[in-house]
């Protein structure tokens, strides 16, 4: 508990006051006096942090722009009611006559959500007969407890139970065991990097132009990533990635990886899947993990790839397919061996999965 004493002017006195502040509260008073809608909240919160810093009441109500007189009340309100009372507004603004079909507008706009604010304006004309202006039907949406946001998806044909079956029962039980060092786990997947312009946003003093390069050549990475270095084991080539391919990462990761038992999680590509791939797999003593249909959000390399997609080809410009390859081969030099990266990735590459169980799914 923090304590400080002030002076309260009232009925030409001077009456001596003693103001407690917890710890707790200080820790509100220091942060969320920034953060209030109301900016009346806003300057309680201020007074009350600025004396407790010591200013006197003169000072306070220079700096927070309020009368000695509120000064004074809000400090009482405090050492009254506490935080509660001055987060307390004793009065209510205008009533929107939009309130009372406020239901039936909330589970409208909840079954079938809308992209703009017009076009939200229009739906709740169309409900209760009243117009309203964009910025008074995107502050009623703010007061229901509507925010705009990204709107994510899920492979149409993805089983969220058998995803989570596989994850308890499967994928972490090696996770764990990879982490610990007792096997050499990856997560294995493909990468199709075509050299085109791709469009990004960008912060600029005007808009940007960026050359489109000519043909459309690309880089096949057949990419193998380790759970314990996240190191990346690769094969590449600018035609197709095929069952040979698949043969020659294994060949490789078996050769490099001796010490311990090896499992590849991999999705169910048909190359992938092919029995010539199997039978060197099951000769080599590789495991192969396949994992449920449909299921990229369990595969841990596919964030690897959407962070080289951006690092290499968003808002940039290659003259030839060379440098462009070159590029790619860099990139994946620095994710083997520059600290920088490596940390970047540690954070990036959380074995945390993303799980659609209780995902809302659009119905239109």
């Amino acid at each position: 508990m923090v304590s400080t004493e002030y002076v309260v002017y009232q009925d030409n006195t001077f009456k001596m006051l003693t103001l407690t502040i917890s710890q707790a509260d200080l820790q509100i008073l220091k942060y969320k006096r920034f953060e209030q809608d109301s900016p009346i909240l806003g300057k309680r919160l201020e007074v009350l942090w600025l004396k407790y810093l010591g200013y006197s009441h003169q000072e306070i109500a220079r700096v927070s722009c309020v009368c000695l007189n509120s000064v004074s009340n809000y400090l009482r309100l405090y050492q009254s009611d506490g935080l509660a009372g001055i987060l307390h507004l004793g009065y209510q603004g205008p009533v929107s006559e939009l309130k009372q079909y406020e239901s039936s507008i909330k589970t409208d706009l909840d079954q079938s959500p809308v992209q703009t604010i017009k076009e939200a304006a229009a739906r709740i004309e169309k409900i209760s007969g009243l117009k309203r202006s964009p910025t008074q039907i995107r502050v009623f949406l703010k007061q229901m407890g509507f925010k705009p946001y990204k709107l994510g998806h899920i492979p149409g044909k993805a089983d969220p139970q058998e995803q989570q079956a596989f994850l308890d029962e499967q994928l972490n039980p090696l996770i764990q065991k990879a982490l610990k060092g007792e096997v050499h786990l990856f997560f294995v997947d493909a990468a199709h990097f075509v050299l085109g312009f791709f469009l990004c946003t960008i912060w600029a003093l005007c808009r940007k132009f960026i050359q489109s390069p000519a043909g459309r050549n690309r880089l096949n990475v057949l990419g193998a990533l380790h759970m314990g270095t996240l190191e990346l084991e690769t094969v590449c080539n600018d035609s197709y990635i095929n069952a040979q391919s698949v043969m020659e990462l294994i060949r490789k990761i078996a050769q490099k990886y001796k010490d311990l038992p090896i499992y590849l999680v991999l999705d169910n590509a048909r190359y992938q899947r092919a029995k010539v791939v199997q039978q060197l797999a099951k000769a080599l003593h590789v495991q192969l993990v396949f994992l449920p249909a449909y299921s990229p959000n369990l595969n841990l390399i596919e964030r690897l790839w959407k962070l080289m997609k951006k690092q290499i080809i968003y808002a940039k410009y290659y003259e030839n397919k060379e440098q462009f390859f070159q590029a790619i081969q860099t990139q994946i030099d620095k994710i083997n061996h520059d600290q920088e990266t490596k940390d970047l990735l540690k954070t990036l590459l959380k074995p945390n999965f993303q799980s659609f169980l209780n995902s809302q799914i659009l119905t239109v």
